[in-house]
């Protein structure tokens, strides 16, 4: 009925509570469910963590890299391994309320082929300090300036997909990092899927892997890629 991804690199101190907590909500909501836990490459023993929960449990799945692939490297190969089709994945630190997996599933039960968790609709509610907020904003500006997106929010880590949709593009992606979910979300709406927004209450996380300035001019260069490529 649904596959949850939970995206992992280094985040020993967040699995465990993550995948419990995912748990407990899910068989609540859901008769049938499956939890993968896409470990790429970890060093601080996350990749024994998640063998343990898979052990442990049989809805658990643990897809382990020795080598270190790339977040959406990750998650392309998580969702091909995926048993069902209405595909969730969310960031480890759960900053989304775990409510939103019945919005996200409704929408794709309803027809759309992406559904996508955002901080920046009018009915969002977040906890985001400034320094984090801005640059948020103006990426997803140029976004949507220079790829010509309707998507407000391209980086919440918390989006559905209908996995039968999105398997049509998955290898057109190049970027296997942090711009996979802009890239996808963009080759999606030129692509003509159903895609839509939907407000989430989200409460930022401390200990994120994003530099603001590095990873701001990579994804800066990367909006130019596409851009040409239009």
């Amino acid at each position: 009925m649904l596959s949850i991804i939970l995206p992992a690199y280094n985040e020993a101190e967040t699995i465990g509570n993550a995948v419990e907590r995912v748990m407990e909500f899910t068989m609540s909501e859901f008769d049938d469910f499956e939890i993968i836990v896409a470990e790429d490459g970890s060093t601080d023993g996350t990749d024994r963590i998640a063998e343990n929960l898979a052990e442990k449990y049989p809805f658990v799945t643990h897809l382990h890299s020795d080598e270190r692939l790339g977040r959406g490297m990750a998650l392309n190969n998580a969702i091909r391994m995926a048993r069902y089709e209405f595909v969730i994945y969310m960031d480890t630190d759960l900053s989304t309320d775990l409510r939103h997996i019945k919005d996200v599933y409704d929408a794709l039960k309803s027809g759309y082929d992406i559904a996508v968790g955002s901080r920046l609709l009018k009915d969002s509610i977040t906890e985001r300090p400034l320094s984090r907020d801005l640059p948020s904003r103006v990426y997803n500006l140029l976004v949507r300036l220079f790829l010509g997106s309707k998507i407000h929010d391209h980086q919440c880590g918390f989006k559905g997909f209908r996995k039968s949709r999105v398997m049509e593009i998955l290898n057109m992606i190049e970027d296997n990092h942090w711009f996979w979910d802009t890239e996808l979300l963009v080759l999606a709406q030129r692509k003509g899927f159903r895609v839509v927004e939907i407000p989430v209450r989200w409460e930022h996380g401390e200990g994120s892997k994003v530099s603001i300035i590095g990873d701001g001019i990579y994804m800066f260069r990367n909006i130019l890629r596409m851009a040409v490529k239009k």
